[in-house]
């Protein structure tokens, strides 16, 4: 840990000092540590919707592959686990590091949200701007509570909400071309 008028810096290497903990999830951005614990079995159940529905079109298209949980190393103070994201073949075979972490961005993180005024704005706020800065082209903001998806998209090199879909709605990606999934899949 770095200090700089007394405020701690955290980094990558900070993690592996602390105690390992199954049911807390620890992330780094811009140096801030951010702890959480275990998340609700609705949120994990939305995650794994997710990742169904993405699977599914992957394995049609062979373009990627979607992950639960992968850790993004993207620098020494931005050191994250998104819920789910997906990425395409070029990328994941350019952006894994030795130790099997992803180094950049993949196409699309999904974050699912968890309760708490402090996790929503790590979601909307601070992830938000950490994924937009980092070049990721779309992010969806999951509620599960209220069965709705935010989406947002790159739009003059930052990530701009152009949509919140309800349980009805379809999701269609530009970069997952032929994909079309009512929301409600998502959700139990």
């Amino acid at each position: 840990m770095t200090q700089a008028a007394n405020q701690v810096r955290w980094t990558s290497a900070d993690l592996e000092i602390l105690a390992t903990d199954e049911w807390k999830r620890y992330e780094i951005i811009d140096g801030e540590l951010f702890v959480t614990r275990a998340p609700h079995f609705m949120h994990q159940d939305a995650v794994g919707k997710i990742c169904v529905q993405l699977l599914a079109w992957s394995q049609a298209t062979q373009l990627g592959q979607p992950l639960t949980a992968p850790g993004i190393i993207f620098s020494d103070a931005d050191d994250v686990i998104p819920d789910v994201i997906w990425i395409s073949n070029e990328r994941l075979a350019q952006l894994v590091d030795e130790e099997g972490h992803l180094t950049g961005a993949p196409e699309l993180i999904v974050e699912i949200l968890s309760s708490g005024s402090t996790n929503e704005r790590r979601d909307r706020e601070v992830k938000l701007k950490l994924y937009s800065i980092k070049g990721v082209q779309e992010y969806w903001i999951v509620n599960w509570r209220l069965k709705q998806v935010e989406v947002y998209r790159r739009h003059n090199a930052q990530l701009m909400l152009i949509a919140t879909l309800s349980a009805d709605d379809e999701m269609i990606s530009p970069i997952l071309p032929g994909l079309s999934c009512q929301i409600q899949r998502f959700f139990y």
